[in-house]
């Protein structure tokens, strides 16, 4: 990922949510550290693309 024009690491943490067999929903979250927080830069709730 590029922040502020410097390339970084970060975790990604992706859940899909279900309910009866069939997914409800699918969600993303980037960040630093061992905690999923939303202070990291550039971290917080990503977009997720089903291909």
């Amino acid at each position: 990922m590029r922040i502020d024009g410097t390339v970084t690491t970060r975790k990604v943490d992706i859940r899909l949510y279900t309910y009866a067999g069939k997914r409800l929903l699918a969600a993303a979250r980037v960040y630093q550290g061992q905690t999923t927080n939303f202070r990291t830069p550039g971290g917080g709730f990503a977009p997720v693309f089903q291909v």
